[in-house]
């Protein structure tokens, strides 16, 4: 089978117009339980090659079609264990075929335990701190896999009060005197951004937030691009509208340095911590970022000869 792309069909709509009902059938399998369809189903479905589908589904959606028949059914895992009896039963609702697959995968989609995640994340301990900074105040929170939020605002209850919606059930500990040292990173992180933090992150996400975070900790500091750049970058040109949602929903301020993304033209576009932040952290990494050496003026002229 070639795989050069399809030529376009006056009779039938593009191909991104037709993704509607290959998502939905995707969605039904796991909703009866069944595996998702394959790529090779998918694309005799939408009357196209299977290379020509897997291009246009990731210009998308950002994702193969295989990796998002695995977030959808991670995002169905998360939402059926509070609401079914039994961890099995969860399972078998989200589409999983087999109870191995489920329990390799549970872990990493959820950042928790099946069982904790379906008691609301009840058992989970996380250790938090507040602490002043030249941006207002920050909070910290880790679980024993990493940093899992840094957040800023100038109101401390704020910051308590998203600590505890993000997490409703867990084991929430603060003031412990072994967890001011992170604290003390992550504010000097804030202080100078260039300098790095050093620390394990516990990062939750879907598989497409995932790949922006980690293409945001590869912008160095003092540099910025535009979600545009950034989603080419990724092999997605038309997913900017993506990667700015992804980068709306990054968990740890600084740390996953979405202030470093601007719009196309250079100007700021929203930080969900506040521009003013975001201009000021950008404005020190500037400063940081060391000058170019003089261009060398070489060997001073010779003098002139005498006459």
């Amino acid at each position: 089978m070639s795989d050069r792309p399809d030529p376009p069909s006056p009779r039938s709509p593009p191909l991104a117009e037709r993704l509607a009902p290959l998502l939905a059938a995707i969605d039904e399998a796991l909703a009866q339980g069944e595996p998702p369809p394959g790529l090779a189903a998918l694309a005799a479905r939408a009357g196209c090659s299977p290379f020509h589908l897997q291009r246009v589904f990731r210009a998308q959606t950002g994702l193969s079609p295989s990796a998002y028949a695995r977030a959808r059914r991670a995002q169905r895992l998360a939402d059926t264990l509070p609401c079914e009896a039994t961890v099995t039963a969860a399972l078998h609702a989200a589409g999983y075929g087999s109870a191995g697959r489920f329990y390799a995968e549970a872990p990493a989609r959820l950042g928790m335990a099946p069982r904790r995640w379906r008691a609301g994340g009840a058992g989970e301990t996380i250790r938090f701190a507040l602490g002043p900074c030249s941006l207002g105040h920050v909070l910290v929170a880790a679980t024993a896999r990493g940093l899992c939020l840094i957040e800023l605002d100038d109101d401390p209850a704020v910051l308590l009060t998203r600590l505890q919606d993000r997490f409703p059930r867990a084991e929430l500990r603060g003031a412990e005197p072994d967890f001011e040292e992170h604290v003390a990173a992550v504010i000097g992180l804030v202080e100078a951004p260039a300098q790095g933090l050093g620390l394990p992150l516990d990062l939750r996400g879907t598989l497409f937030q995932q790949r922006v975070w980690a293409a945001l900790q590869a912008i160095p500091p003092g540099q910025t691009i535009s979600y545009t750049a950034l989603a080419q970058v990724l092999g997605l040109p038309r997913a900017a509208r993506a990667v700015a949602a992804a980068c709306a929903a990054n968990p740890l301020a600084v740390a996953i340095p979405c202030h470093r993304v601007v719009r196309q033209d250079g100007d700021l576009a929203g930080y969900r911590w506040g521009l003013a932040r975001k201009r000021q952290l950008l404005a020190r990494e500037a400063a940081a970022r060391p000058a170019l050496p003089a261009a060398d003026p070489g060997p001073p002229p010779s003098p002139p000869s005498p006459p």
